[in-house]
Parts: structure tokens; C-alpha cells; sequence
């Protein structure tokens, strides 16, 4: 198989092919979001979509490719001081742009049904800071048009943005979803510690670290396979392609808090009021 076949399968779109360098791409499980990177040297090549992979895949041209210990070796330990390089360089940029922010409304805020929200906002950019046990690690960078990305080179494993109220852990992929359950369960008067992990991948790996944690779904093929993953209570819409933000713009914060409620006290989950 070839690597650009390879690569369509686990969903990365090239529509070019690079050497020699990490390149980020579209997906087609997210089409408009460059949710998947990649690297070719030719022979051997590694990928990751961001939404189903928990670390990058490898890939081998089996035919002409020949495995040498010792280069491997070589190359896991020049791969691994270029990874940590690319993380430090990442985090001291994110707190570089964090110091050039200021609070403003955004239109993907609006967008999103959050005229009165204020969020970090740099260049135009609406800034959400990304934290691993409360280090700062990156951020998601979102357009007005409500384009997302990371920064080059980043840890985004494990890395979180969390709002605390002292309640139940609840998990989420996306910022504007745990906006919507903050909002919800505030109408409803209910403590909440909404962790958004920003990528399906990720939930998974967030939720370890949250046993009694409760997962907030997207309705569509990745977010119901991820939530099943994390073997954890959760939440998905009945209408196909929902969010959680979308519900509670539909049916309004109060009822979406009533509906939150309802499927976690069914999990058993005390919610602080």
C-alpha cells in the first residue's frame, strides 16, 4: 500500500505530498479543521489524525525497506530531542501570545450563541490556553470563521482547559460545548468541573485521569465511538451531527440543564447544587 493510501485510510487528506518535515492536513472526518499531520522521508513515514490517534502510526514501503536497529535507534532518539525541542519552543510561544492578549467578544463566540462572552482574543484570534496538571503546554488558536489549530509542535495529549466550579468532572471535546454545559447547568444551579480536551483522541486519554468523570458527546460517528471508548456515562443528542451546544441552543439553557441532570443523576453522579 502506498503511503497516500495509507494515509486516506486513516483519514488524512494530501492533497500534495511533502518529505522531510512534519505537515499538518485536513481530515475527512473533519474536512474544514487541519486535524491530521504527517511526515514522509520516503521509505518510512509516521501519521497522526488528531481525532482517533492517540500518538503518531508508522508507515514502511515493505518492498525496499529494510530495518537497521541501529539507525532506528539513532532515529527514535534524534525524533524524540526534536519533539521535546518543538515542545518547549510551543510553550513559550503560547505564553508569549497569552501576554499579547486581551479580553474581548469574538465572533466565533457570537457565533456559537455567546454575544456577552469574553474570551483571550491576539490578532483576531480567540486564544484558549492549554494546560497539562496546570502547565501551561499550547493553546487552540479559532478564527471568526471557526477554523481551529494548535500550535507547531505542541503537547496536546492530555493537555486540557478546565472550568472549576467544585462539581462533577464532566468531559468535553470542544470549547464551545463546555460553554454550553457551564451555561446549562448554571440555569439549573448545578456545580460543575468541565475539562475540554479539544480532540476526540484525546477525551479518551483525558478520561483516564477522570474515573468518575461524565462525558459530554458529540453526536456523530467519532464522538459515540470515543465515548463508548472511555467506558464512562455520557451524554450524546438524539439529532444526528449535534452537539451539546447546538441543544442547548435549541432548546434553551434551562432545559438543557434539566436534560443534563436527568442523565446524570440516572448515572448515579452527585452533581453539587
Amino acid at each position: 500500500m502506498t503511503f497516500e493510501a495509507f494515509a486516506l485510510a486513516h483519514g488524512l487528506i494530501i492533497k500534495s505530498l511533502v518529505m522531510h518535515r512534519w505537515v499538518r492536513v485536513k481530515t475527512t472526518d473533519k474536512p474544514h479543521h487541519f486535524n491530521g499531520s504527517y511526515k514522509y522521508d520516503g521509505d518510512v513515514a509516521f501519521l497522526q489524525n488528531w481525532a482517533i490517534h492517540e500518538k503518531p502510526i508508522r508507515w514502511a514501503q515493505e518492498s525496499t525497506y529494510k530495518r537497521d536497529p541501529v539507525k532506528d535507534r539513532e532515529r527514535a532518539a534524534q525524533a524524540l530531542q526534536e519533539r521535546q525541542r518543538a515542545q518547549k519552543e510551543a510553550a513559550n510561544r503560547a505564553a508569549w501570545i497569552l501576554k499579547q492578549c486581551s479580553k474581548q467578544s469574538h465572533p466565533y463566540l457570537d457565533k456559537k450563541g455567546f454575544s456577552d462572552e469574553k474570551g483571550w482574543v491576539w490578532n483576531d484570534l480567540l486564544v484558549i490556553p492549554m494546560r497539562i496538571l496546570g502547565r501551561l503546554v499550547g493553546c487552540q488558536l479559532i478564527d471568526k470563521t471557526g477554523n481551529k489549530k494548535f500550535l507547531s509542535g505542541q503537547v496536546t495529549k492530555n493537555a486540557i482547559a478546565t472550568f472549576d466550579n467544585k462539581g462533577v468532572d464532566i468531559i468535553t471535546e470542544g470549547y464551545a460545548t463546555a460553554l454550553s454545559v457551564r451555561r446549562a447547568l448554571k440555569a439549573v444551579k448545578t456545580r460543575y468541573r468541565i475539562h475540554v480536551t479539544f480532540s476526540a483522541g484525546n477525551l479518551v486519554e483525558v478520561a483516564k485521569e477522570f474515573p468518575a468523570c461524565f462525558v459530554v458527546a458529540d453526536n456523530d460517528a467519532t464522538g459515540i465511538k470515543v465515548a463508548m471508548q472511555t467506558k464512562r456515562p455520557y451524554w450524546a443528542s438524539d439529532v444526528a451531527g449535534f452537539d451539546f451546544n447546538d441543544y442547548e441552543i435549541q432548546v434553551g439553557a434551562q432545559a438543557a440543564g434539566e436534560e443534563l441532570l436527568h442523565a446524570l443523576s440516572r448515572t448515579g453522579k452527585d452533581a453539587a447544587t
